[in-house]
């Protein structure tokens, strides 16, 4: 190389730039190996379902990189944002980083494909690698399929920052559990018994919506047992579950409106009579109209008053109208809207359904959802119907996006008049 140089430096014209490009180029071949930076195989990851800016904490893991759609994520623990530094620095976060590195130094050397299965059996410190068909025959370890998964649930949800509602969900989920009485461990936890599971679910007390439901909840913490290598297995991963469909929604007519809010209703029926027709002319849920404030939470831009709030389910921001059906509710209870408990509210609808005569079973939701469809008939476009409804995803709109028929036939007309 520095022969090259001397010689390119006494040369000129075509011979000089000859040699400095022939020099150059065999530089370049071979600085540039150690110039590239190589792919970090492991490595310490701090919250990387980024939700600790929302729940105050987030979960530490060692990730190790397997191929390009296979990672493994050791389990670490939980930490906030200003200590999980700290604790990736750790003697222990080390040791575990440096085993990891040389399992994949070891399979490399061994010429060793690098997936989840030949990783897992040299981090479990296996002496002899198990044949593939007697893979579901080795003995348990009896330390961690005899824990409890119901502590384990118990003891997870307690950790979890949720709404109360969802809490008991949850609770709920998890005595279902208890009830079966065959996930009791972990070693309880085979695709063989959530099938079982599932099977016990569909007694035809339960829709198909409603066991999914138990299953996603409970699925949430078999995958943590997982992922913090407690268990040797998903199981959910190796079964099929019938998830079933949501019955269509349907929703009031406008015309059905106009009738709920013209009928003399007396006490109790005329108060939720009156909040449903609340939540009708604003898309509101029954959780938010209970915590509805005017004072903080509305905005008058010309001669209309909009709600700028937060969905206390979701904490996604909304921005809705107060349609004047809804303004004379607040005028009639001096802005001060009316508390109930959800419950009792919808065994109050129940009447006024069988009083007003209509066809379609009453709750609070559909009061949501005809609000969400009556703004599509008037041609409101689904991106605003969403801000005002609060949703995150626009998918969730086009679920109440029923298309109404009195929709078609004003915009076919519109089309046979532009095409005459």
């Amino acid at each position: 190389i520095v022969f090259g140089l001397a010689s390119a430096q006494h040369s000129t014209g075509f011979v000089g730039c000859a040699i400095i490009l022939i020099f150059s180029t065999y530089l370049s071949a071979v600085l540039k190996p150690t110039l590239t930076m190589k792919k970090e195989l492991v490595e310490v990851v701090f919250d990387r379902r980024k939700n600790s800016e929302k729940r105050g904490y987030g979960f530490l893991e060692v990730q190790v990189y397997l191929g390009r759609a296979t990672r493994k994520y050791i389990m670490i623990g939980k930490y906030s944002p200003d200590d999980w530094q700290a604790a990736a620095a750790s003697p222990e976060t080390q040791a575990l980083v440096a085993k990891c590195k040389k399992i994949i130094a070891a399979m490399d050397v061994l010429d060793e494909e690098r997936t989840y299965d030949n990783f897992m059996y040299h981090f479990n410190g296996e002496d002899k690698k198990p044949k593939v068909e007697v893979k579901e025959e080795q003995p348990k370890e009896p330390e961690k399929s005899g824990k409890s998964f119901l502590d384990f649930m118990e003891e997870a949800l307690a950790n979890e920052d949720l709404r109360e509602g969802t809490r008991k969900h949850k609770i709920c989920a998890i005595e279902t559990v208890r009830t079966f009485g065959k996930l009791n461990t972990y070693g309880d936890l085979t695709p063989k018994n959530i099938i079982a599971f599932d099977n016990w679910l569909h007694d035809g007390t339960r829709t198909d919506v409603t066991c999914y439901g138990y299953h996603k909840k409970i699925h949430k913490w078999v995958r943590q047992l997982y992922q913090m290598g407690e268990i040797p297995q998903d199981p959910y991963q190796v079964v099929t579950l019938k998830r079933g469909k949501c019955r269509e929604r349907e929703p009031l007519t406008e015309l059905e409106l106009k009738l709920m809010r013209n009928y003399k209703f007396e006490g109790k029926l005329a108060r939720v009579r009156d909040l449903f027709i609340f939540a009708a002319y604003t898309g509101l849920s029954f959780c938010d109209t209970q915590t509805f404030d005017f004072e903080s939470m509305t905005k008058k831009e010309g001669k209309m008053y909009y709600i700028d709030g937060s969905r206390i389910k979701t904490e996604t921001k909304f921005f809705t109208p107060i349609l004047s059906p809804a303004m004379k509710v607040l005028e009639k209870y001096d802005y001060q809207l009316p508390k109930i408990s959800n419950q009792k509210a919808n065994d109050y609808l129940h009447v006024i359904q069988m009083e007003l005569h209509f066809r379609q079973k009453l709750t609070f939701h559909v009061a949501r959802h005809s609000f969400a469809t009556m703004a599509l008939a008037h041609d409101v476009p689904i991106e605003n119907v969403a801000r005002m409804l609060g949703h995150q995803d626009i998918k969730t709109t086009q679920i109440y996006a029923k298309v109404l028929r009195t929709t078609i036939e004003r915009h076919a007309t519109a089309l046979q008049r532009s095409i005459s």
